[in-house]
């Protein structure tokens, strides 16, 4: 899974922080999600998801959806449903090869929307005219994080030029995703429950890997199907908040105006015919985290599987709780999550899970004992699309020390990608794992 473990592995703590990771990280595979899941019974013709079961006889299946792990989760649907069964399907996903047989999977840009996502969308769209989906049928739709990005469809009176600059403007804001999503669900034909409603009346059920904390369904990929509980009043409170009415373009601005004035029509808050079903979450990666840490000796505790807020905040929180002794008795302290930098006008280059390993090195530097601190995100891509996270000890700060390096120079910058090029043997390189339930930290520690 870590593709550089060589570089990383040079003591045994940072072996067993490497080892404890991956196991997070092949816990929410899709497949492995997939097949504890979902089953399919041939003989009544049933797809059953945890303890639900819906017939499909008489029924066509198709798929939809979108999201980092979507490729995955198709290839997979068709192991556990069988090809023959499925009439056809369109998802789309980040990157990767997934030799998909009768679900076409569309690569698409994320975070910013491209038009390969739009194209795609549009396709998911034309099956309901091109094979006449009707109310017999039946619609899975395949849903994980990245979606919002990676399902891009403007509404109407919008580009996509505009969806990807407010985009931007939302990433580099500081916005909470529950925050940036309100804005995208009231700017787009398929968020905030609209793709559900354009199937209705057709059955539509949902397999959703959640990458939000909470597992909040209007908020995971925007809520492709799920009923949505902001409003454009919403959408425009947040570009007030974040200082953004006079940077959005000005189309965004005009539209969200006209739906505050009720002038568009607003989102669905009912959808009859969706059923949502959250089958991968953090929770699943911590818990398979903590079992391999107890198989190491450790003695684990997952101290939140919800994570958020500020990055710096939440880094230097941890660790005074870990200096003060509130883990007394652990040695080895779980964290799931996403936090959220805001990032200065002349950011460097790095994600918040890099942020976070190098705010650790300054943070933990008093602990009387050897340590180590690992945060990735369990999609393999930490803003940049070829790093995870990063992992830092002891011995990180001791080097950029020796080296001359000022470590709070460059987190002042933001610039934690470059920090530990310099320092070396910090970066977590997995390339594209195929899923994403957000954030994983780890901290083990030994007197």
């Amino acid at each position: 899974m870590i593709k550089n473990w060589d570089e990383l592995a040079t003591t045994r703590l940072r072996r067993q922080a490497l080892r404890i990771i991956e196991a997070g990280i092949e816990r929410v595979l899709p497949r492995t999600i997939m097949k504890l899941t979902v089953s399919y019974d041939l003989d009544d013709k049933s797809l059953k998801i945890k303890d639900t079961t819906y017939s499909t006889i008489g029924s066509r299946i198709f798929v939809i959806g979108g999201g980092k792990a979507s490729g995955l989760m198709a290839k997979a649907l068709e192991e556990i449903i069988g090809v023959r069964n499925i009439s056809a399907g369109i998802v789309t996903c980040k990157v990767g090869s997934y030799s998909t047989k009768r679900i076409k999977v569309v690569k698409a840009g994320h975070p910013l929307p491209d038009k390969r996502g739009f194209n795609g969308v549009k396709q998911m769209l034309a099956l309901k005219d091109k094979y006449s989906i009707n109310e017999n049928d039946l619609v899975i739709c395949l849903i994980s994080g990245g979606g919002s990005a990676l399902m891009p469809c403007p509404a109407d009176d919008l580009s996509l030029e505009d969806q990807q600059e407010t985009t931007q403007l939302l990433l580099n804001c500081g916005a909470e995703i529950h925050e940036i999503n309100a804005v995208r669900k009231h700017l787009s034909r398929i968020k905030g429950g609209r793709l559900g409603e354009f199937y209705a009346p057709v059955r539509v059920v949902s397999l959703i890997i959640s990458d939000v904390i909470g597992g909040d369904l209007d908020a995971i990929a925007s809520g492709p199907t799920y009923p949505d509980s902001s409003t454009f009043q919403d959408a425009y409170s947040v570009l007030q908040k974040y200082e953004l009415i006079s940077s959005v373009p000005e189309k965004v601005l005009s539209y969200l105006e006209k739906g505050c004035r009720g002038e568009m029509t607003e989102t669905p808050k009912k959808l009859t015919n969706c059923h949502n079903h959250i089958i991968g979450t953090n929770r699943l990666a911590l818990e398979a985290m903590a079992h391999k840490a107890e198989e190491l000796g450790f003695t684990p505790i997952i101290a939140t599987a919800e994570q958020k807020g500020d990055t710096a905040e939440a880094a230097y929180l941890t660790a005074r709780e870990i200096l003060k002794n509130k883990y007394q008795g652990y040695d080895a302290i779980l964290i799931g999550g996403e936090t959220t930098p805001k990032l200065p006008d002349n950011a460097g280059t790095g994600g918040r899970n890099q942020h976070y390993a190098a705010i650790s090195m300054l943070a933990m530097k008093s602990y009387p004992g050897y340590w180590v601190t690992a945060s990735a995100g369990t999609d393999g891509s930490d803003y940049l699309p070829d790093v995870a996270g990063a992992i830092v000890d002891n011995e990180t700060l001791f080097r950029a020390t020796f080296r001359g390096i000022n470590v709070k120079q460059y987190i002042d910058r933001f610039d934690s990608n470059t920090l530990f090029k310099k320092i070396g043997r910090s970066l977590i390189i997995t390339g594209n794992t195929g899923t994403n339930v957000s954030d994983v930290t780890l901290y083990l520690l030994k007197q």
